[in-house]
């Protein structure tokens, strides 16, 4: 998908997730589906809940998580405009063995 075809705030403003003060710790950035808690996973490009255990739903830039977006919007949202993803910071607990949601399911409407 061309960039231009989405505004670049399309997933959320750009954040550098070090400078951000979060409850809890982050791992990365993840690819939220709102309304839901299921992240966009690296290997599979599918969204999975995240205490699935074969989830990898963390990327190391907000980029990288906006071009994972950019391409699962390509190949399943016409229109692209309602794609209903965000970009968040997502922490993961080793304990668990499982991705975080520190902001908890965002919703699509306030």
């Amino acid at each position: 998908m061309d960039k231009s075809l989405l505004a670049d705030d399309s997933f959320g403003d750009c954040f550098d997730i070090a400078a951000l003060p979060l409850p809890r710790p982050p791992a990365g950035y993840a690819v939220q589906m709102l309304d839901t808690d299921r992240l966009l996973d690296r290997n599979s490009g599918n969204f999975l809940p995240v205490r699935s255990a074969e989830l990898r739903g963390l990327f190391d830039s907000f980029d990288e998580a906006r071009a994972a977006a950019l391409a699962w919007v390509e190949k399943h949202c016409p229109p692209p405009e309602e794609h209903r993803l965000a970009i968040v910071p997502a922490g993961y607990d080793q304990f668990r063995e499982r991705h975080v949601l520190i902001y908890g399911v965002l919703c699509a409407r306030p």
